[in-house]
């Protein structure tokens, strides 16, 4: 009943969403509070904290420490995940939004990408570049639907 439950929500309820940024229903936490430059400077995914908290296109984004939050600050599109935090092998292959598990991510040519979960990072991981340019060519438009 679980896993049925999670399919339907995978496959209906977030697939009309159009908020720019994916920060789950009942939050309004970028990346579920995790700090997204951390990704680039400790090439992991490191928790972030209430002291350090910024808005940016409509999300509550937060950082483990001052630099941090400086650092995204002076350039949040060098270090926000691309296509708004959601499952970047969801926008290429089925040009719908999921959620993406903070966990399940890859850095490719600076750029941040999630993935919904393991089995999906594993599809993501044999082409990711692929998987970027189709993504690329339908967020514009996915966004805008």
């Amino acid at each position: 009943m679980k896993y049925l439950l999670s399919l339907l929500l995978f496959f209906s309820t977030f697939s009309y969403s159009q908020d720019p940024v994916y920060t789950g229903y009942f939050s309004n936490k970028a990346l579920q509070g995790y700090d997204t430059v951390a990704y680039f400077t400790e090439q992991k995914p490191v928790l972030g904290s209430k002291q350090f908290v910024t808005e940016y296109k409509g999300a509550d984004w937060y950082f483990s420490n001052a630099k941090h939050l400086a650092m995204f600050e002076q350039n949040p599109e060098k270090y926000a995940p691309q296509y708004g935090g959601y499952c970047a092998w969801a926008v290429a292959e089925k040009r719908s939004f999921a959620p993406a598990d903070p966990h399940q991510w890859a850095v490719v040519n600076g750029k941040l990408y999630l993935n919904y979960d393991a089995d999906i990072k594993s599809k993501w991981d044999k082409a990711p570049v692929d998987f970027i340019n189709k993504a690329n060519s339908v967020w514009p438009q996915l966004i805008a639907e």
